[in-house]
Protein backbone atom coordinates (compact mmCIF):
# COMPACT_ATOMS: atom_id res chain seq x y z
CA UNK A 1 0.00 0.00 0.00
CA UNK A 2 1.17 3.57 -1.10
CA UNK A 3 -1.43 6.13 -1.31
CA UNK A 4 -0.03 9.35 -3.43
CA UNK A 5 -2.11 12.61 -2.71
CA UNK A 6 -2.55 14.17 -5.48
CA UNK A 7 -5.00 17.32 -3.58
CA UNK A 8 -5.57 17.90 0.08
CA UNK A 9 -8.94 16.04 -0.12
CA UNK A 10 -7.93 12.86 -2.48
CA UNK A 11 -4.75 10.16 -2.51
CA UNK A 12 -4.67 7.33 -5.71
CA UNK A 13 -2.82 3.76 -4.41
CA UNK A 14 -2.61 0.73 -6.36
CA UNK A 15 -4.08 -2.42 -4.77
CA UNK A 16 -5.27 -2.51 -1.13
CA UNK A 17 -6.03 -5.27 1.05
CA UNK A 18 -8.41 -5.58 3.96
CA UNK A 19 -5.10 -5.74 6.52
CA UNK A 20 -4.65 -2.00 5.19
CA UNK A 21 -8.15 -0.33 6.20
CA UNK A 22 -6.55 -0.06 9.45
CA UNK A 23 -3.59 1.98 9.09
CA UNK A 24 -5.56 4.12 6.39
CA UNK A 25 -7.86 4.82 9.46
CA UNK A 26 -4.66 5.70 11.72
CA UNK A 27 -3.59 8.30 8.61
CA UNK A 28 -6.83 10.24 8.78
CA UNK A 29 -8.56 8.76 5.91
CA UNK A 30 -12.47 8.71 6.03
CA UNK A 31 -13.45 7.18 3.04
CA UNK A 32 -12.57 4.54 0.36
CA UNK A 33 -13.48 4.42 -3.59
CA UNK A 34 -12.89 1.15 -5.44
CA UNK A 35 -12.47 1.56 -9.18
CA UNK A 36 -10.93 -2.10 -9.56
CA UNK A 37 -13.68 -4.54 -11.25
CA UNK A 38 -14.14 -7.31 -8.67
CA UNK A 39 -12.33 -10.29 -10.63
CA UNK A 40 -9.57 -8.30 -12.73
CA UNK A 41 -6.83 -10.38 -11.16
CA UNK A 42 -6.98 -13.79 -9.01
CA UNK A 43 -5.44 -12.33 -6.74
CA UNK A 44 -7.04 -9.63 -5.91
CA UNK A 45 -9.27 -9.02 -3.21
CA UNK A 46 -13.31 -8.61 -4.03
CA UNK A 47 -15.02 -4.92 -2.46
CA UNK A 48 -17.01 -6.40 -0.47
CA UNK A 49 -14.14 -7.70 1.89
CA UNK A 50 -12.32 -3.97 1.28
CA UNK A 51 -15.94 -2.74 2.43
CA UNK A 52 -16.33 -4.62 5.32
CA UNK A 53 -12.73 -4.02 6.62
CA UNK A 54 -13.87 -0.23 6.07
CA UNK A 55 -16.69 -0.26 7.75
CA UNK A 56 -15.10 -1.88 11.09
CA UNK A 57 -13.10 0.59 10.94
CA UNK A 58 -15.11 3.26 10.47
CA UNK A 59 -14.35 4.33 7.02
CA UNK A 60 -17.12 4.44 4.25
CA UNK A 61 -16.55 2.73 1.29
CA UNK A 62 -17.83 3.00 -2.51
CA UNK A 63 -17.65 0.85 -5.66
CA UNK A 64 -17.39 2.65 -9.20
CA UNK A 65 -15.68 -0.24 -11.06
CA UNK A 66 -13.65 0.63 -14.21
CA UNK A 67 -12.72 -1.53 -17.31
CA UNK A 68 -9.34 -0.49 -17.45
CA UNK A 69 -8.25 1.40 -20.67
CA UNK A 70 -11.72 2.53 -20.83
CA UNK A 71 -12.54 6.04 -18.77
CA UNK A 72 -15.63 7.75 -20.06
CA UNK A 73 -17.08 10.88 -19.97
CA UNK A 74 -19.59 9.70 -17.57
CA UNK A 75 -17.41 7.69 -15.71
CA UNK A 76 -15.68 10.74 -14.37
CA UNK A 77 -18.35 13.00 -13.44
CA UNK A 78 -19.46 9.63 -11.41
CA UNK A 79 -15.79 10.08 -9.82
CA UNK A 80 -16.17 13.95 -9.20
CA UNK A 81 -19.44 13.86 -7.96
CA UNK A 82 -18.57 10.72 -5.45
CA UNK A 83 -15.21 12.21 -4.13
CA UNK A 84 -17.02 15.36 -3.68
CA UNK A 85 -20.02 13.95 -1.55
CA UNK A 86 -17.77 11.58 0.70
CA UNK A 87 -16.20 12.60 3.91
CA UNK A 88 -12.92 13.16 3.06
CA UNK A 89 -9.95 12.66 2.70
CA UNK A 90 -10.47 10.11 0.47
CA UNK A 91 -8.29 7.11 -0.92
CA UNK A 92 -9.24 6.12 -4.52
CA UNK A 93 -7.36 2.55 -5.76
CA UNK A 94 -7.08 0.15 -8.73
CA UNK A 95 -4.32 -2.31 -9.73
CA UNK A 96 -1.99 0.77 -9.92
CA UNK A 97 -3.59 3.94 -9.06
CA UNK A 98 -3.67 5.09 -12.67
CA UNK A 99 -7.43 4.40 -13.22
CA UNK A 100 -8.23 6.50 -10.22
CA UNK A 101 -5.59 9.17 -11.23
CA UNK A 102 -7.06 9.53 -14.74
CA UNK A 103 -10.49 9.85 -13.04
CA UNK A 104 -9.52 12.46 -10.69
CA UNK A 105 -7.88 14.80 -13.54
CA UNK A 106 -10.81 14.73 -16.31
CA UNK A 107 -13.29 15.04 -12.95
CA UNK A 108 -10.81 18.24 -12.25
CA UNK A 109 -10.35 19.53 -15.34
CA UNK A 110 -13.69 21.42 -14.86
CA UNK A 111 -11.91 23.83 -12.36
CA UNK A 112 -8.12 23.44 -12.63
CA UNK A 113 -5.96 24.08 -15.37
CA UNK A 114 -4.29 21.37 -17.19
CA UNK A 115 -0.58 22.20 -15.49
CA UNK A 116 -1.98 21.94 -12.23
CA UNK A 117 -3.34 18.46 -13.27
CA UNK A 118 -0.41 17.25 -15.04
CA UNK A 119 1.86 18.70 -11.77
CA UNK A 120 -0.15 17.09 -9.07
CA UNK A 121 -0.35 13.93 -11.15
CA UNK A 122 3.38 13.49 -12.36
CA UNK A 123 4.13 14.29 -8.80
CA UNK A 124 2.53 11.20 -7.82
CA UNK A 125 4.11 9.08 -10.03
CA UNK A 126 1.07 8.99 -13.19
CA UNK A 127 1.74 9.97 -16.29
CA UNK A 128 -1.69 11.64 -17.65
CA UNK A 129 -0.12 12.21 -21.59
CA UNK A 130 -2.66 10.00 -22.65
CA UNK A 131 -5.50 11.94 -21.86
CA UNK A 132 -4.20 15.18 -21.90
CA UNK A 133 -6.85 16.40 -25.13
CA UNK A 134 -9.55 15.73 -22.71
CA UNK A 135 -7.78 17.58 -19.69
CA UNK A 136 -7.69 20.65 -21.93
CA UNK A 137 -11.16 20.61 -23.18
CA UNK A 138 -12.39 20.36 -19.21
CA UNK A 139 -12.74 16.64 -19.12
CA UNK A 140 -14.59 15.63 -21.76
CA UNK A 141 -13.64 14.17 -25.03
CA UNK A 142 -13.15 16.18 -27.72
CA UNK A 143 -15.18 15.97 -31.15
CA UNK A 144 -13.35 18.73 -33.00
CA UNK A 145 -11.02 17.19 -35.81
CA UNK A 146 -10.19 19.97 -37.85
CA UNK A 147 -6.89 20.17 -37.09
CA UNK A 148 -4.61 22.62 -38.48
CA UNK A 149 -0.86 21.52 -39.85
CA UNK A 150 2.58 23.47 -40.44
CA UNK A 151 5.74 22.47 -41.63
CA UNK A 152 7.29 23.93 -38.34
CA UNK A 153 5.57 25.47 -35.48
CA UNK A 154 7.03 28.03 -32.77
CA UNK A 155 5.52 27.94 -29.70
CA UNK A 156 6.15 31.75 -28.40
CA UNK A 157 6.23 35.15 -30.43
CA UNK A 158 8.83 36.48 -27.76
CA UNK A 159 12.79 37.31 -29.15
CA UNK A 160 13.65 34.47 -29.92
CA UNK A 161 10.41 32.97 -31.39
CA UNK A 162 10.14 35.96 -33.97
CA UNK A 163 13.66 35.81 -34.73
CA UNK A 164 13.96 32.18 -35.45
CA UNK A 165 10.76 32.50 -37.54
CA UNK A 166 12.69 35.34 -39.53
CA UNK A 167 15.90 33.43 -40.07
CA UNK A 168 13.76 30.31 -41.28
CA UNK A 169 12.17 32.20 -43.42
CA UNK A 170 15.34 33.49 -44.88
CA UNK A 171 16.70 30.56 -45.53
CA UNK A 172 13.32 28.86 -46.62
CA UNK A 173 11.35 31.48 -48.04
CA UNK A 174 7.81 28.75 -49.27
CA UNK A 175 8.01 26.89 -45.53
CA UNK A 176 4.62 26.48 -44.32
CA UNK A 177 5.25 28.32 -40.54
CA UNK A 178 3.09 29.33 -37.73
CA UNK A 179 3.80 30.92 -34.40
CA UNK A 180 1.73 30.40 -31.09
CA UNK A 181 1.08 33.40 -29.03
CA UNK A 182 -1.74 34.93 -27.32
CA UNK A 183 -0.10 37.96 -26.80
CA UNK A 184 -1.22 41.17 -28.64
CA UNK A 185 2.36 43.32 -27.69
CA UNK A 186 5.82 42.32 -28.09
CA UNK A 187 8.18 43.82 -25.77
CA UNK A 188 12.33 45.05 -25.61
CA UNK A 189 12.84 43.55 -22.50
CA UNK A 190 16.43 44.32 -22.47
CA UNK A 191 15.18 48.34 -22.84
CA UNK A 192 13.76 48.09 -19.50
CA UNK A 193 16.81 48.56 -16.92
CA UNK A 194 17.21 52.12 -18.83
CA UNK A 195 13.82 52.60 -18.20
CA UNK A 196 14.34 52.11 -14.42
CA UNK A 197 17.42 54.61 -14.70
CA UNK A 198 15.28 57.34 -16.78
CA UNK A 199 17.05 56.81 -19.81
CA UNK A 200 14.26 54.99 -22.09
CA UNK A 201 10.65 55.84 -22.24
CA UNK A 202 9.02 53.12 -21.69
CA UNK A 203 6.58 53.11 -24.58
CA UNK A 204 9.91 52.89 -26.90
CA UNK A 205 10.31 49.09 -25.48
CA UNK A 206 6.65 47.87 -26.89
CA UNK A 207 5.36 47.23 -30.36
CA UNK A 208 2.22 45.60 -31.85
CA UNK A 209 3.18 41.92 -31.78
CA UNK A 210 0.79 41.40 -35.59
CA UNK A 211 3.32 44.18 -37.36
CA UNK A 212 6.73 42.18 -36.07
CA UNK A 213 5.45 38.55 -37.06
CA UNK A 214 7.32 38.28 -40.47
CA UNK A 215 5.18 38.39 -44.03
CA UNK A 216 4.29 34.60 -44.87
CA UNK A 217 4.33 33.57 -41.31
CA UNK A 218 0.92 32.35 -39.47
CA UNK A 219 0.04 33.72 -36.44
CA UNK A 220 -1.94 31.72 -34.26
CA UNK A 221 -3.02 34.14 -31.49
CA UNK A 222 -3.61 31.44 -28.70
CA UNK A 223 -2.03 30.02 -25.76
CA UNK A 224 -0.82 26.47 -25.28
CA UNK A 225 -2.06 23.98 -23.13
CA UNK A 226 -0.19 20.89 -23.44
CA UNK A 227 2.23 18.87 -26.09
CA UNK A 228 1.59 15.85 -27.70
CA UNK A 229 5.45 14.94 -29.10
CA UNK A 230 4.65 11.62 -29.95
CA UNK A 231 1.61 12.40 -31.68
CA UNK A 232 3.28 15.94 -33.17
CA UNK A 233 0.40 17.53 -31.83
CA UNK A 234 0.12 20.68 -30.02
CA UNK A 235 -2.78 21.42 -28.04
CA UNK A 236 -4.06 24.91 -27.61
CA UNK A 237 -6.50 26.14 -24.78
CA UNK A 238 -10.11 25.30 -25.68
CA UNK A 239 -8.42 22.02 -27.05
CA UNK A 240 -7.59 23.26 -30.98
CA UNK A 241 -4.73 20.78 -31.95
CA UNK A 242 -2.42 21.96 -34.15
CA UNK A 243 -0.03 19.12 -35.78
CA UNK A 244 3.58 19.98 -36.99
CA UNK A 245 6.27 18.19 -38.89
CA UNK A 246 8.53 20.01 -36.37
CA UNK A 247 8.41 21.85 -33.50
CA UNK A 248 10.58 25.01 -32.04
CA UNK A 249 9.67 25.86 -28.48
CA UNK A 250 10.60 29.32 -27.12
CA UNK A 251 7.80 30.90 -24.87
CA UNK A 252 10.23 32.12 -22.78
CA UNK A 253 10.21 31.98 -18.70
CA UNK A 254 7.87 32.28 -15.86
CA UNK A 255 8.15 35.58 -13.33
CA UNK A 256 6.68 33.91 -10.30
CA UNK A 257 5.69 36.97 -8.77
CA UNK A 258 3.81 34.77 -6.05
CA UNK A 259 6.92 33.38 -5.08
CA UNK A 260 7.50 35.64 -2.21
CA UNK A 261 4.46 36.43 0.01
CA UNK A 262 3.31 39.65 -0.42
CA UNK A 263 5.18 40.52 -3.30
CA UNK A 264 1.85 41.42 -5.15
CA UNK A 265 -0.36 42.56 -3.01
CA UNK A 266 2.60 45.84 -2.93
CA UNK A 267 4.04 45.90 -6.26
CA UNK A 268 3.84 49.18 -7.75
CA UNK A 269 3.26 50.98 -4.51
CA UNK A 270 4.86 51.41 -0.49
CA UNK A 271 7.92 51.64 -2.46
CA UNK A 272 8.24 48.44 -4.08
CA UNK A 273 8.62 47.98 -7.99
CA UNK A 274 10.50 45.70 -10.34
CA UNK A 275 12.50 46.52 -13.70
CA UNK A 276 11.14 43.06 -14.71
CA UNK A 277 7.87 44.62 -15.56
CA UNK A 278 7.34 47.04 -18.65
CA UNK A 279 4.33 49.04 -16.39
CA UNK A 280 6.89 48.89 -13.59
CA UNK A 281 10.26 50.22 -14.83
CA UNK A 282 8.78 53.37 -14.93
CA UNK A 283 7.64 53.81 -11.24
CA UNK A 284 11.31 52.44 -10.26
CA UNK A 285 12.42 55.76 -11.89
CA UNK A 286 9.81 57.40 -9.61
CA UNK A 287 10.81 56.06 -6.26
CA UNK A 288 14.92 57.05 -7.60
CA UNK A 289 13.91 60.42 -7.67
CA UNK A 290 12.14 60.81 -4.89
CA UNK A 291 14.21 59.10 -2.56
CA UNK A 292 16.52 61.79 -0.54
CA UNK A 293 17.43 59.48 2.64
CA UNK A 294 16.93 56.41 3.98
CA UNK A 295 17.66 52.09 2.75
CA UNK A 296 17.14 51.14 -0.49
CA UNK A 297 17.09 47.56 -1.04
CA UNK A 298 17.76 45.39 -4.08
CA UNK A 299 17.09 41.64 -4.61
CA UNK A 300 18.26 38.81 -6.65
CA UNK A 301 16.28 35.34 -6.09
CA UNK A 302 18.29 32.05 -7.37
CA UNK A 303 19.36 31.03 -10.58
CA UNK A 304 18.09 31.01 -13.27
CA UNK A 305 17.13 34.20 -13.83
CA UNK A 306 16.36 35.95 -16.96
CA UNK A 307 19.82 38.32 -17.46
CA UNK A 308 21.54 37.71 -14.26
CA UNK A 309 23.28 41.24 -14.12
CA UNK A 310 19.53 43.16 -14.28
CA UNK A 311 19.21 43.03 -10.35
CA UNK A 312 22.78 45.35 -9.98
CA UNK A 313 22.01 46.75 -12.99
CA UNK A 314 18.71 48.84 -11.19
CA UNK A 315 21.20 49.18 -8.20
CA UNK A 316 24.01 51.28 -9.88
CA UNK A 317 21.59 53.32 -12.05
CA UNK A 318 20.27 54.17 -8.87
CA UNK A 319 23.47 55.04 -7.03
CA UNK A 320 24.85 56.91 -9.69
CA UNK A 321 21.91 59.12 -9.82
CA UNK A 322 22.23 59.77 -6.03
CA UNK A 323 25.77 59.90 -6.57
CA UNK A 324 25.33 62.61 -9.04
CA UNK A 325 22.49 64.88 -6.74
CA UNK A 326 24.60 64.18 -3.52
CA UNK A 327 22.02 62.01 -1.73
CA UNK A 328 24.04 59.18 -1.52
CA UNK A 329 25.69 60.25 2.00
CA UNK A 330 22.07 60.07 3.00
CA UNK A 331 21.19 56.64 1.72
CA UNK A 332 22.05 52.98 2.69
CA UNK A 333 22.17 50.23 -0.38
CA UNK A 334 21.83 47.27 0.37
CA UNK A 335 22.26 43.91 -2.30
CA UNK A 336 20.63 40.74 -1.35
CA UNK A 337 21.61 37.80 -3.70
CA UNK A 338 20.46 34.41 -2.65
CA UNK A 339 23.87 33.37 -4.89
CA UNK A 340 27.60 33.41 -3.42
CA UNK A 341 29.39 35.65 -5.76
CA UNK A 342 28.18 38.95 -7.33
CA UNK A 343 28.71 38.11 -10.67
CA UNK A 344 29.33 34.44 -12.37
CA UNK A 345 32.04 35.43 -14.75
CA UNK A 346 35.10 36.37 -12.25
CA UNK A 347 36.76 38.45 -15.18
CA UNK A 348 34.30 40.97 -14.36
CA UNK A 349 34.19 41.58 -10.71
CA UNK A 350 36.43 43.98 -10.06
CA UNK A 351 34.99 46.40 -12.64
CA UNK A 352 31.99 45.55 -10.62
CA UNK A 353 33.29 46.18 -6.91
CA UNK A 354 34.60 49.68 -7.85
CA UNK A 355 31.28 50.50 -8.30
CA UNK A 356 29.59 48.54 -5.40
CA UNK A 357 32.55 50.25 -3.44
CA UNK A 358 31.87 53.59 -4.99
CA UNK A 359 27.85 53.88 -4.14
CA UNK A 360 28.82 52.38 -0.38
CA UNK A 361 26.18 49.11 -1.52
CA UNK A 362 26.55 46.09 1.44
CA UNK A 363 26.45 42.67 0.27
CA UNK A 364 24.55 40.14 1.58
CA UNK A 365 25.23 36.73 0.10
CA UNK A 366 22.61 33.51 0.33
CA UNK A 367 20.10 36.06 1.12
CA UNK A 368 16.79 34.81 -0.71
CA UNK A 369 13.50 37.37 -0.27
CA UNK A 370 10.56 35.00 0.97
CA UNK A 371 8.47 37.81 1.88
CA UNK A 372 7.97 41.61 1.74
CA UNK A 373 5.12 43.74 4.29
CA UNK A 374 4.46 47.15 1.87
CA UNK A 375 2.74 48.56 4.72
CA UNK A 376 5.31 48.09 7.39
CA UNK A 377 8.28 48.60 4.82
CA UNK A 378 9.92 45.62 5.97
CA UNK A 379 11.64 42.55 3.68
CA UNK A 380 12.28 38.72 5.21
CA UNK A 381 14.86 37.08 4.07
CA UNK A 382 16.13 33.66 4.42
CA UNK A 383 19.76 33.55 5.18
CA UNK A 384 21.27 29.88 4.30
CA UNK A 385 25.60 30.09 4.03
CA UNK A 386 27.30 27.50 3.79
CA UNK A 387 27.86 25.03 6.83
CA UNK A 388 25.49 26.99 8.76
CA UNK A 389 21.63 26.27 9.73
CA UNK A 390 19.42 29.00 8.07
CA UNK A 391 17.90 31.61 9.70
CA UNK A 392 15.64 34.62 9.03
CA UNK A 393 16.13 38.44 8.59
CA UNK A 394 13.78 41.55 8.77
CA UNK A 395 15.06 44.46 6.65
CA UNK A 396 13.28 47.37 6.67
CA UNK A 397 13.74 49.96 3.41
CA UNK A 398 12.52 53.01 2.39
CA UNK A 399 12.47 51.39 -1.36
CA UNK A 400 12.80 48.46 -2.62
CA UNK A 401 13.56 46.90 -5.95
CA UNK A 402 12.77 43.21 -6.49
CA UNK A 403 13.47 40.45 -8.85
CA UNK A 404 11.01 37.62 -8.72
CA UNK A 405 11.65 34.12 -8.54
CA UNK A 406 11.92 32.95 -12.11
CA UNK A 407 10.95 29.04 -13.67
CA UNK A 408 10.00 27.19 -16.66
CA UNK A 409 6.36 27.95 -17.73
CA UNK A 410 3.61 25.62 -16.52
CA UNK A 411 2.71 24.04 -19.64
CA UNK A 412 6.20 23.57 -20.26
CA UNK A 413 7.21 22.25 -16.36
CA UNK A 414 4.56 19.49 -17.00
CA UNK A 415 5.10 18.83 -20.52
CA UNK A 416 7.09 15.60 -21.54
CA UNK A 417 9.43 17.96 -23.75
CA UNK A 418 10.82 19.09 -19.89
CA UNK A 419 13.96 17.80 -17.69
CA UNK A 420 13.49 17.14 -14.35
CA UNK A 421 14.00 20.59 -13.39
CA UNK A 422 11.44 21.51 -15.43
CA UNK A 423 13.22 23.26 -18.71
CA UNK A 424 13.16 22.10 -22.13
CA UNK A 425 15.78 19.36 -22.96
CA UNK A 426 18.48 20.27 -25.41
CA UNK A 427 21.46 19.30 -26.57
CA UNK A 428 23.69 22.30 -25.83
CA UNK A 429 25.57 22.50 -29.04
CA UNK A 430 22.82 21.92 -31.57
CA UNK A 431 19.83 22.99 -29.65
CA UNK A 432 18.37 19.72 -30.98
CA UNK A 433 15.51 17.65 -28.28
CA UNK A 434 16.94 14.43 -26.67
CA UNK A 435 14.33 12.58 -27.18
CA UNK A 436 11.84 14.24 -29.94
CA UNK A 437 14.42 14.47 -32.74
CA UNK A 438 12.14 16.96 -34.95
CA UNK A 439 12.01 19.19 -31.86
CA UNK A 440 14.22 22.13 -31.28
CA UNK A 441 14.29 24.38 -28.59
CA UNK A 442 15.73 28.27 -27.72
CA UNK A 443 15.54 30.95 -25.66
CA UNK A 444 15.03 31.18 -21.70
CA UNK A 445 13.32 27.95 -21.84
CA UNK A 446 15.95 25.76 -22.53
CA UNK A 447 18.05 23.75 -20.21
CA UNK A 448 21.47 24.59 -21.85
CA UNK A 449 24.21 26.49 -19.27
CA UNK A 450 23.96 29.64 -20.99
CA UNK A 451 22.83 33.42 -19.62
CA UNK A 452 19.76 33.44 -20.56
CA UNK A 453 19.76 37.00 -22.37
CA UNK A 454 18.35 38.26 -25.88
CA UNK A 455 21.82 38.17 -26.64
CA UNK A 456 21.53 34.29 -26.27
CA UNK A 457 18.96 33.92 -28.28
CA UNK A 458 20.45 36.37 -31.26
CA UNK A 459 23.12 34.07 -31.57
CA UNK A 460 20.75 30.67 -31.00
CA UNK A 461 18.36 31.53 -33.51
CA UNK A 462 20.27 31.00 -36.72
CA UNK A 463 21.87 27.89 -35.51
CA UNK A 464 17.95 26.67 -34.79
CA UNK A 465 16.82 27.81 -38.64
CA UNK A 466 20.44 26.33 -40.02
CA UNK A 467 19.86 22.92 -38.11
CA UNK A 468 15.97 22.52 -38.64
CA UNK A 469 16.97 23.53 -42.61
CA UNK A 470 19.04 20.49 -42.48
CA UNK A 471 16.81 18.42 -41.29
CA UNK A 472 14.44 19.12 -43.63
CA UNK A 473 16.89 18.40 -46.35
CA UNK A 474 17.74 14.47 -44.72
CA UNK A 475 21.07 15.90 -43.04
CA UNK A 476 22.40 15.92 -39.56
CA UNK A 477 22.89 19.28 -37.56
CA UNK A 478 25.01 21.78 -39.44
CA UNK A 479 25.35 24.65 -37.06
CA UNK A 480 26.17 24.98 -33.16
CA UNK A 481 25.80 26.90 -30.22
CA UNK A 482 28.89 28.26 -27.78
CA UNK A 483 27.12 29.52 -25.32
CA UNK A 484 27.22 33.11 -25.98
CA UNK A 485 25.62 35.21 -23.45
CA UNK A 486 25.50 39.39 -23.03
CA UNK A 487 25.23 41.19 -20.20
CA UNK A 488 25.49 45.06 -20.55
CA UNK A 489 26.52 46.08 -16.79
CA UNK A 490 25.55 49.72 -16.84
CA UNK A 491 27.35 50.70 -13.39
CA UNK A 492 26.37 54.57 -14.14
CA UNK A 493 25.02 57.16 -16.40
CA UNK A 494 27.54 56.64 -19.52
CA UNK A 495 29.63 54.00 -18.89
CA UNK A 496 28.95 49.95 -19.00
CA UNK A 497 31.04 46.88 -18.25
CA UNK A 498 30.05 45.10 -21.56
CA UNK A 499 30.28 41.17 -20.20
CA UNK A 500 30.20 38.87 -23.03
CA UNK A 501 31.03 35.04 -22.02
CA UNK A 502 30.03 31.36 -23.26
CA UNK A 503 29.86 28.19 -21.85
CA UNK A 504 31.95 27.62 -19.12
CA UNK A 505 32.56 31.34 -18.08
CA UNK A 506 35.05 31.51 -21.52
CA UNK A 507 35.67 34.95 -22.52
CA UNK A 508 33.85 36.00 -26.08
CA UNK A 509 34.35 39.41 -26.79
CA UNK A 510 32.88 40.60 -30.24
CA UNK A 511 34.94 44.02 -30.43
CA UNK A 512 39.01 43.81 -30.33
CA UNK A 513 40.33 45.29 -26.89
CA UNK A 514 41.16 48.76 -28.12
CA UNK A 515 37.83 49.83 -28.98
CA UNK A 516 35.56 47.71 -25.96
CA UNK A 517 37.95 46.20 -22.98
CA UNK A 518 34.64 44.19 -21.56
CA UNK A 519 36.48 43.80 -18.52
CA UNK A 520 36.23 47.84 -17.74
CA UNK A 521 33.52 50.73 -17.67
CA UNK A 522 33.54 51.75 -21.26
CA UNK A 523 31.92 54.86 -23.18
CA UNK A 524 31.86 53.22 -26.52
CA UNK A 525 29.74 49.90 -24.21
CA UNK A 526 26.66 53.11 -23.34
CA UNK A 527 26.60 53.70 -27.14
CA UNK A 528 26.30 50.04 -28.16
CA UNK A 529 23.25 49.88 -25.63
CA UNK A 530 21.75 53.05 -25.59
CA UNK A 531 21.94 53.66 -29.20
CA UNK A 532 22.75 50.86 -31.56
CA UNK A 533 21.35 47.51 -29.42
CA UNK A 534 17.96 48.32 -30.03
CA UNK A 535 17.83 49.32 -33.90
CA UNK A 536 19.85 46.00 -34.23
CA UNK A 537 17.03 44.25 -31.98
CA UNK A 538 13.87 45.60 -33.99
CA UNK A 539 15.20 46.24 -37.95
CA UNK A 540 17.84 43.07 -37.79
CA UNK A 541 17.70 40.32 -35.31
CA UNK A 542 13.74 40.37 -35.59
CA UNK A 543 13.69 40.81 -39.57
CA UNK A 544 16.12 37.44 -39.87
CA UNK A 545 19.31 40.19 -40.70
CA UNK A 546 22.13 38.01 -38.57
CA UNK A 547 25.19 41.43 -37.84
CA UNK A 548 27.34 39.79 -35.89
CA UNK A 549 25.33 36.51 -35.13
CA UNK A 550 26.15 34.41 -38.43
CA UNK A 551 25.77 30.30 -36.99
CA UNK A 552 29.17 28.46 -36.01
CA UNK A 553 29.88 25.55 -38.15
CA UNK A 554 29.06 22.11 -35.86
CA UNK A 555 32.44 20.72 -35.61
CA UNK A 556 33.49 17.00 -36.62
CA UNK A 557 34.40 16.35 -32.81
CA UNK A 558 30.48 17.43 -32.08
CA UNK A 559 29.07 15.49 -35.01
Amino acid sequence: MDPKPISPELSVSPQIAPEDIAQLAADGYRAIICNRPDGEGADQPTFDEIEAAAKAAGLEARYLPITQGKVSDEDAAAFDRLSKELPGPVLAYCRSGMRSATLWSLGAARTETPATILSATKAAGYDMSGVVRRIVNGGRTPTDTGDATHDIVIVGGGAAGVAVAASLKARKPGANIAIIDPADVHYYQPGWTMVGGGIFDAKSTAKTMGSLIPTGVHWIKAAVAAFEPDANAVILDGCRVVKYKRLIVCPGLKLDWHGVEGLVDTLGKNGVTSNYRYDLAPYTWELVKGLKSGRALFTQPPMPIKCAGAPQKAMYLSGDHWHRNGRLKNIDISFHNAGGVLFGVKDYVPALMDYVNKYRADLNFFNTLIAVDGSAKTATFKVAKPDTDPTEVKVEFDMMHVCPPQTAPDFIRVSPLADAAGWVDVDQATLRHKTYENVWSLGDVTNAPNAKTAAAARKQAPVVAENVVADMRGKAPVAQYDGYGSCPLTVERGKIVLAEFGYGGTLLPSFPKWLVDGTKPTRAAWLLKERILPPIYWQAMLRGKEWMAKPEALSAADT
